[in-house]
């Protein structure tokens, strides 16, 4: 990212065109764990579908300004950013309008680096932003990636979990090329792994074979627990601490932290 030389946010993009991966899921319940250890972090809900929003507990319909309004530049990430239930954890929420954002962008100059030039505003506040991207590999997700130091991709563990990478791999490589260029890709992260069954450990090695050192050891299960905290609002760390899922995701912020140099 094009960025002063002073800053120290690190902007991580969550990305997979595939739906239903875990992309929201892995953000809030990753971004919920770091918080508990200590860390700032935001979390910019750049879906339509508000996954990351309903999750933490607000109801998109009473939304007054959002993403879309950030992206359009008629807000700044500061005027829009909520606190949730989470201490260190903040959202900067979606809304159904972010549907019609990319047809509005169209005729922008720079429309690629809009989420860019809003998070370059944020200053020093947050140890680590995260930004949501849609199932595509469209305008928003360019924005989030041309934004991003750093893409994490969120894989589920089933047979067709590896078809479509190598698109979403060449559009990280045309952004690095033309947009970007020390975007780099954090990790994979294996989701929804059923170790009962043969094909989600061949899944799963498939994804280590493929990302190497870049797949991410901690892997996180397919629990009754995990699917059900969303409809409470709450990450898995406050909706069941205890569960698989939630030891699950602090062991991914435990690996998440180390990579980036923290001290437990």
């Amino acid at each position: 990212m094009f960025e002063s030389p002073l800053r120290r946010t690190t902007v991580v993009a969550f990305a997979n065109q595939k739906g239903g991966v875990g992309k929201s899921t892995t953000a809030i319940n990753l971004g919920a764990a770091l918080s508990g250890m200590g860390e700032q972090i935001l979390i910019i809900d750049c879906d339509p579908q508000s996954n990351a929003t309903s999750g933490l507990g607000i109801d998109r319909r009473f939304v007054d300004k959002s993403v879309y309004d950030v992206i359009l530049g008629e807000a700044t990430l500061d005027e829009i950013i909520l606190p949730t239930g989470v201490d260190r954890l903040a959202l900067a929420p979606s809304s159904i309008d972010l549907a019609a954002v990319e047809i509005e962008l169209v005729a922008r100059f720079s429309r690629e680096r809009q989420m860019a030039i809003a998070i370059d505003k944020l200053g020093y506040e947050y140890d680590f932003v995260f930004i949501d991207c849609p199932p595509s590999l469209g305008l928003i997700t360019v924005n989030a990636l041309t934004a991003a130091d750093e893409v994490i991709i969120p894989i589920q563990a089933e047979y067709y979990a590896l078809e479509g990478l190598s698109q979403l791999l060449k559009s990280i490589q045309a952004i690095q090329l033309n947009l970007n260029p020390t975007l780099e890709i954090e990790g994979a992260v294996i989701t929804m792994l059923d170790r009962r069954t043969t094909l989600g450990t061949d899944v799963a090695q498939q994804v280590r074979e493929h990302f190497g050192s870049k797949a991410y050891q901690a892997v996180i299960p397919r629990t009754v627990r995990l699917a059900e905290a969303p409809s409470f609002g709450e990450p898995i760390e406050a909706f069941d601490p205890k569960s698989r899922g939630a030891i699950a995701y602090r062991e991914l912020a435990e690996e998440f932290r180390r990579r980036h140099g923290r001290r437990s």
